[in-house]
């Protein structure tokens, strides 16, 4: 599969998954719009993004209808998720997974945007991106963020953050997967269903946000995984960003006894703060602890 790289006069879409649209975040999601615009782009917000019908958001079928439709519009060339919040989980039944199949697009958000990205491609097999929400592009005190989407989507790196990013070793190793993941607490609810996330032979990224989850339900989602099989099926972890008492990969030591073999490193590039590199959910990457870049990806999905 091979994305087009975004170039000057295209439409970006944005559509709204999750919790409604508060007024407070209207001037942070006008400057994202400048930003883009300044930069060539033009954007098109879905008709539901900023409907409130059930008091905390818009309905799934309202919100599965934007993202349908952005997929099918060919002038759309790629979509962002406007937001976090809770919630986009209730899209999954009403997506048109055929449509999406046949219209391939990039997609990109984080945190609770880590369920459609992951869905999508479970079930078409699409590349998705974990990375800025739209409103996040300027909600954070450097440029980060921006400059992540221009690379990956304008110039077409595969570049994984930049040089500036230091990576740990929590368990030595080498491994090649395919990247699944994101958020903690909505990864571990694919790990069964009619929605699962395949975990086999797979690279799993995890970060959580800390005012929302302690240590304590951090270990409660890692033991759900390890229940049900996850950590049998995968071949490394890539653990990211989170800001909790107890550091996110010294609870995962606790769960994982050191049981499994597979190498586990660490980067501060994704997740809940301003470093948010843009990680292809589906694209094969290759750990190796040895390098001073821990991981990298090696499967091209951009094309000039």
């Amino acid at each position: 599969m091979m994305f087009k790289t975004l170039k000057k006069d295209d439409t970006i879409g944005v559509v709204s998954p999750s919790s409604q649209v508060d007024k407070e975040d209207l001037e942070a999601i006008n400057k994202s719009v400048l930003l883009m615009e300044k930069a060539g782009f033009h954007i098109e917000f879905g008709k539901n993004v900023f409907k409130n019908t059930l008091g905390y958001g818009a309905t799934p079928k309202e919100k599965a209808e934007d993202i349908n439709k952005m997929f099918e519009n060919t002038d759309i060339k790629m979509i962002f998720c406007l937001s976090g919040g809770f919630n986009s989980k209730n899209v999954f039944e009403y997506l048109d997974y055929e449509t999406i199949k046949n219209n391939p697009k990039p997609i990109c958000g984080f945190s609770d945007a880590t369920s459609l990205t992951n869905v999508i491609y479970a079930k078409t097999g699409v590349i998705t991106f974990n990375g800025p929400t739209f409103k996040s592009l300027t909600t954070w005190e450097t440029e980060y963020a921006y400059n992540e989407i221009i690379k990956r989507f304008v110039q077409g790196s595969l570049e994984l953050g930049n040089e500036e990013d230091e990576y740990f070793t929590i368990k030595e190793g080498t491994a090649e997967g395919i990247l699944v993941g994101g958020n903690l607490s909505l990864t571990s609810q694919m790990c069964a269903g009619n929605y699962e996330i395949d975990f086999n032979n797979k690279i799993l990224f995890i970060e959580e946000f800390c005012l929302e989850t302690p240590p304590a339900l951090v270990s409660n989602y890692l033991y759900h995984m390890k229940q049900n099989g996850v950590f049998d099926k995968i071949k490394g972890i890539w653990v990211g960003n989170y800001d909790g008492a107890v550091a996110l990969e010294k609870i995962l030591q606790d769960v994982l006894e050191d049981k499994y073999n597979f190498p586990i490193i660490k980067s501060n590039n994704f997740g809940h703060t301003e470093k948010k590199t843009v990680i292809p959910v589906g694209a094969m990457a290759k750990i190796d602890t040895s390098k001073e870049i821990k991981i990298e990806i090696i499967q091209n999905f951009m094309e000039k």
